[in-house]
Order: structure tokens, then C-alpha cells, then sequence
């Protein structure tokens, strides 16, 4: 008689097609069929030498996207959750003070992992769709002493894109480090507010805005598949991690091992740590070498133009933006004021259905409030626009009985 007492599943018995959709949504995006091509090559190992080769390509990506000569720059095997603990887990230690500008779900997320490793956190809080001025956060550096203070530069569930200018000098005149999470922003927000108020400011430089850890991910703007994200320490922050009077709590994003694995310690020899998802590597190096091509400049230009199409296309169909602040819109997701009388989740669920479309609700202080369409990389053009208005003229015609 046979041991086996599951039996197998009749599910996996049938052949599994994707379905292909217009990923319009705050993310994943689409992905591009280069993209798609370099993650189906064949597998090697993960520290074979040209899978180590990859991985030093990768990182001259990263330095190039974030704009920094940080040698302590890597891509985590994880998504951008994983990278924001990385940098929390390795520049903290228990009872120490941690600080989050909460202006959206991210600042909540970073709280949380704070809390969950036995820091001391505390956070300043604004209105969903707000941002925080210069004053604010000097000020509350100075009240609570953090060893690091977390503050989102696109913060996708509220639409905003935040002044960074002169926030790392304060963080480094209380001795605190900058970590700033740009998993919404990278490759697409070429301008946000300075510390005076409604102006341009300087592109998103993480060596010239004093910028101590800063993180993204591979699903956004890049158009890689979940799964990779890009992370960089500067040397103050370094100094910090690679000086800790205890572990971090997690060895999967040990800092000391990861630099090692990456080649970023200076030593000869690399030693294993975990299996680096190869494909994953193979999608992030080509998505990379696409914004390599494409110009930081061409794509940040890029994805202001076709927000404030997007923005004119709403506003004339009548809809409002729930970011009042022109200058604080973030270009890669728009968030727009869910209409009143409508039910969102009827809206969003007709556009997928008829439209093959997502777009989504809000997210975090957002929700019940807002749809969030995200026109990223690829994603990010004017017919990509088109589409979008066109199925949401379309949800408003015939989901207007369904008011509640």
C-alpha cells in the first residue's frame, strides 16, 4: 500500500496562464519584455563568478539611481518591507531612540518594526496628504534625541512627495542619522519642495541631500518583478552599524554578512550567506541598465509631464486631487479624491472587469478616501493616461445607481 495520504492536487493538474493586465495600481508595474527576457535566462550559481559580476553591476546601478559613491550599496533578496528593516534592524539597537515622520503608512511600518526590536520610537504625525517643514523636525530632534529619523520621500499611500532639502544637515547637527525611504520615488520624482516652501528643488541626490540610509524597491519605477531592493549606507551610517554593542536581531539582514556577500567589506574571499534569488538579479541589472539608457534626468522629466497631463485630464473630468499641493504631488501615483456618492470598490472592481485595469483604493490614513493610479517606467506615458481616463469616464457613467 502507498504511504501517500495527501493525494496530488488536481489544481496543478492544469496549465496556469497570467493573465496580462495594465498594471496601473501603486505597484508592481508591468513588466517590460526585456526585462521578462533577462529574468528567464538560465540559472547559475549564486556565487559563481559571474553571478558575482552581476551582482557588482547591480550595484554601480544602484549607485547611479541613487546618485551616491556609498561602497556599502546592495540590492536585499526582499521587497522594499525588507529593506526598510534591514536599515532599522542594523542601524539601531534596543533602547535606543528612533523617530518616524508619519504622513502616510510608511512612517506607521517603520514605527512598528522600531517598537518590535526594542527601540525607544516616538513620531511626529501629520494629516494624510501633508508633509512636515524644516522647523517641525528640528524641533522634534531636538525633544527626543533619536539615534535615526524615518522620513518617506513618495509616499505612495497619500500621493506626496516630500522636501528633503536641509533635513540631513539637521539630522546630523543632533547626531542622528537620515533614513529616507524612496521605494515610490526612485527614477521618478525629479523635483520636490525645498525647506522655504512651494519651490523646485534639487533632484534626488542621496550624497548631496546628506542622506544616511536610503532604500527602494524593484517593482516601481524600475519595472522588475517584487522581489529585489535596492539599499545603500553612507559612511556615517556605517559607522554606526559596523560599531553595535549587540547583534541585530535578524542574521538574514546582518549587515556584516551582507557586505561581505556583496563584496563590500574589502576582503578577499566571499562567504556564503543565504541563495540570492539569481533570476530576480538577472531582471533588477537589466531594469537598471534601462534607467541607465533612458538618462535619470529624461525619466524624472518624463514622469512630471505625463503627472500633470494625468492631473489636467482628471480636473477636467471634473475630479479632484486629494494633494491640494501641486508641488507636493508625487509623479509615479496620483491619488484622487474618491467621488462622492460612488462606492470605490465598485469603481475599481468595474475597471478591472471591463477595462482589464487596475487602479486601487487608499492605503493606511487613505482608505475609503482615495483611488490611486500608478504610472511608473514604462507604465508612465500619455497613452497610458488615455486609458485610464478613459475607463474611469466610463466606471462614473455606469456605476452612478450604485451610490451610497
Amino acid at each position: 500500500m502507498s504511504s501517500i495520504t495527501v493525494p496530488p492536487p488536481k489544481c496543478l493538474q492544469k496549465t496556469f496562464v497570467a493573465p496580462r493586465r495594465h498594471m496601473f495600481g501603486p505597484g508592481p508595474s508591468n513588466v517590460p519584455p526585456r526585462i521578462l527576457a533577462a529574468g528567464a535566462e538560465p540559472i547559475i550559481g549564486h556565487m559563481h563568478p559571474e553571478m558575482l559580476e552581476i551582482m557588482s553591476d547591480i550595484k554601480s546601478g544602484i549607485q547611479y539611481a541613487f546618485q551616491t559613491q556609498n561602497n556599502m550599496t546592495i540590492a536585499v533578496s526582499g521587497t522594499g518591507h525588507t529593506a526598510m528593516e534591514c536599515a532599522i534592524f542594523n542601524a539601531v539597537e534596543p533602547g535606543e531612540g528612533v523617530l518616524t515622520a508619519v504622513n502616510g503608512i510608511w512612517g506607521e511600518r517603520a514605527a512598528e518594526m522600531a517598537e518590535r526590536i526594542g527601540a525607544r520610537v516616538n513620531s511626529i504625525v501629520t494629516t494624510a496628504g501633508g508633509y512636515f517643514t524644516s522647523e517641525e523636525i528640528d524641533r522634534a530632534l531636538a525633544k527626543h534625541k533619536p539615534v535615526l529619523f524615518f522620513l518617506t520621500h513618495g509616499e505612495s499611500s497619500t500621493g506626496v512627495v516630500h522636501p528633503l532639502d536641509g533635513i540631513g544637515d539637521i539630522c546630523h547637527k543632533h547626531n542622528c542619522l537620515f533614513l529616507v525611504d524612496c521605494v515610490a520615488s526612485m527614477g521618478g520624482a525629479p523635483l520636490h519642495m525645498d525647506k522655504q516652501g512651494m519651490k523646485g528643488g534639487a533632484p534626488l541626490h542621496m550624497d548631496k541631500q546628506g542622506i544616511d540610509i536610503l532604500y527602494s524597491g524593484s517593482q516601481k519605477v524600475l519595472n522588475a518583478p517584487p522581489g529585489t531592493a535596492p539599499i545603500s549606507f553612507s559612511e556615517r551610517a556605517c559607522q554606526k552599524v559596523f560599531n553595535r554593542k549587540t547583534k541585530p536581531v535578524s542574521f538574514f539582514l546582518d549587515m556584516t554578512w551582507l557586505a561581505n556577500y556583496w563584496g563590500c567589506d574589502g576582503k578577499p574571499a566571499r562567504i556564503y550567506h543565504h541563495t540570492a534569488p539569481v533570476s530576480a538579479f538577472y531582471s533588477l541589472r537589466e531594469s537598471l541598465a534601462i534607467l541607465a539608457e533612458q538618462g535619470l534626468e529624461n525619466s524624472w522629466q518624463r514622469h512630471k509631464e505625463v503627472a500633470e497631463y494625468f492631473h489636467e485630464g482628471l480636473e477636467n473630468m471634473g475630479l479632484k486631487l486629494f494633494v491640494k499641493d501641486k508641488n507636493a504631488r508625487l509623479p509615479t501615483v496620483t491619488t484622487i479624491v474618491a467621488p462622492p456618492g460612488y462606492d470605490w470598490k465598485e469603481i475599481t472592481s468595474y475597471i478591472m472587469k471591463n477595462h482589464n485595469l487596475e487602479i486601487s483604493g487608499g492605503l493606511g490614513p487613505s482608505v475609503g478616501q482615495v483611488l490611486r493610479v500608478g504610472l511608473m517606467g514604462g507604465n508612465s506615458s500619455k497613452a497610458s493616461v488615455d486609458m485610464v481616463l478613459e475607463a474611469l469616464r466610463d466606471a462614473l457613467r455606469y456605476c452612478h445607481k450604485s451610490k451610497v
